[in-house]
């Protein structure tokens, strides 16, 4: 049997942690938080582009710790912003996180736009680099929806309460996690990810 290596999450995101932790664990593989190394300092996400900032994360953490590092940017993009917030979603009103503020930000530029016109998806971008500092590994998901103009349920974080799945008629925040595991942009940008992930320690 093989024996994977621990691998780092370049994120401080409890609930991030938490859902991407669940998606390895099927395969053995230990997955931990960086908030575990209170050494390592926030890098800063300065890339034009998800494959930027997830490839930054990543590379940074892991010559520093010199270990696996997995990373991912993730946001939502919507059609009638032009693509906003985009790789700006986790600060969007201007503090970085700050879910509730981003929320009334999105809802306000949106004030105008009709709900049919209010189509959006998230994109998640992973990448596993070495403990070199080299990036080995990518794979990138997304999901598509539309933006209601109130909040529906409490589950998930970041604008999931305003992100609604036509084909299951609830938002992300009302989906149970164990859906959520399954059709997130998230979800689907590991389950390309993992497997390869696993065939690369296995020939190692």
């Amino acid at each position: 049997m093989t024996h994977f290596p621990q691998i780092v999450l370049s994120s401080r995101n409890q609930k991030k942690i938490g859902e991407i932790a669940e998606l390895f664990a099927p395969y053995g593989v230990e997955l931990i938080g960086v908030s575990q190394f209170p050494d390592v300092p926030e890098v800063e996400e300065d890339g034009d582009s998800f494959a930027a900032n997830a490839a930054k994360k990543a590379t940074e953490v892991a010559k520093k710790l010199n270990q696996w590092v997995i990373a991912e940017d993730s946001g939502l993009c919507v059609d009638a912003l032009g693509g906003a917030p985009g790789i700006y979603s986790a600060r969007y009103a201007g503090a970085q996180g700050a879910d509730g503020a981003n929320n009334e930000k999105l809802l306000q530029d949106l004030a105008a736009i009709p709900p049919e016109k209010r189509t959006a998806h998230y994109v998640c971008y992973a990448v596993l680099s070495d403990p070199t500092g080299q990036v080995r590994l990518s794979s990138e998901g997304r999901c598509g929806g539309l933006i209601l103009s109130e909040f529906r349920g409490e589950q998930g974080f970041g604008y999931d309460p305003l992100f609604l799945v036509p084909e299951y008629h609830h938002t992300f925040g009302q989906l149970s996690p164990a859906v959520k595991r399954h059709i997130s942009h998230r979800a689907k940008a590991f389950e390309r990810l993992i497997p390869q992930i696993i065939r690369l320690f296995e020939k190692s």
